[in-house]
């Protein structure tokens, strides 16, 4: 992601990047803000959905970032869907894949053609509640803290090593729809975060633990916490 340039200093070359969702978007248009205002290092390459007319897809063409539909319907099983999506992906040639609201479940083998360069984006504080309806979930459980976390995506289903949680507190009104409103404001803040430090290099993946400027971070990655 560097070249040299003529004066011998390091001019960075933008992160290529895939951004793959199944719904509105609104964490890739955060990455897209991100690119336009310089704020990212990142060029995104391509914006894939697994839906056809999603509000996604209309935020990618206004843009001007291509985009395609690899819509699951039309496979079979969910390795012949894997298998057209990867090939879909490739034909960007991405340093990173951002899972930003992806609605499927990837199999093995394609989760390890990305190894250490996917990242996705989850509402709790993993490991807690993996999988869906987090938000009423936290509440039913009477836990007082809620929030997002960024990771590594690994074979495990929203198990791979975090990167960086954002800690929300839960009030004693909250609906799932109210918790889940504070939370998307902190998802919008954290995950560019996480592509921005991956696009610097100073993020990476090693023997399943997550290296931040060289040093292991702890198991729950970077917290911020939120009054």
């Amino acid at each position: 992601m560097t070249q040299p340039s003529s004066n011998n200093h390091q001019t960075p070359i933008p992160c290529r990047v895939v951004v793959l969702i199944s719904g509105s978007g609104s964490n890739l248009q955060t990455l897209i803000d991100g690119q336009q205002q310089g704020m990212l290092p990142i060029s995104i390459e391509g914006v894939i959905s697994n839906k056809l007319d999603v509000y996604g897809l209309q935020r990618a063409e206004q843009a001007h970032i291509p985009s395609q539909v690899v819509n699951h319907r039309d496979y079979d099983d969910r390795e012949s869907f894997d298998a057209a999506l990867a090939n879909t992906i490739n034909q960007y040639q991405p340093d990173l894949v951002v899972l930003a609201g992806f609605m499927r479940i990837l199999t093995g083998d394609f989760v390890r053609q990305y190894q250490g360069r996917m990242l996705n984006i989850h509402p709790s504080l993993l490991p807690k509640y993996q999988g869906l309806h987090t938000h009423q979930r936290a509440i039913d459980a009477g836990d007082t803290q809620h929030g997002v976390t960024v990771h590594f995506v690994t074979e495990e289903l929203d198990g791979g090593p975090n990167v960086i949680q954002a800690v929300v507190p839960i009030i004693s009104n909250d609906t799932a729809d109210s918790l889940a409103t504070r939370v998307q404001t902190q998802e919008h803040i954290i995950y560019p975060m996480a592509v921005k430090w991956f696009a610097a290099q100073r993020l990476q993946l090693k023997d399943h633990h997550v290296i931040f400027d060289d040093e292991p971070l702890p198991t729950h990655g970077h917290q911020i916490h939120n009054n």
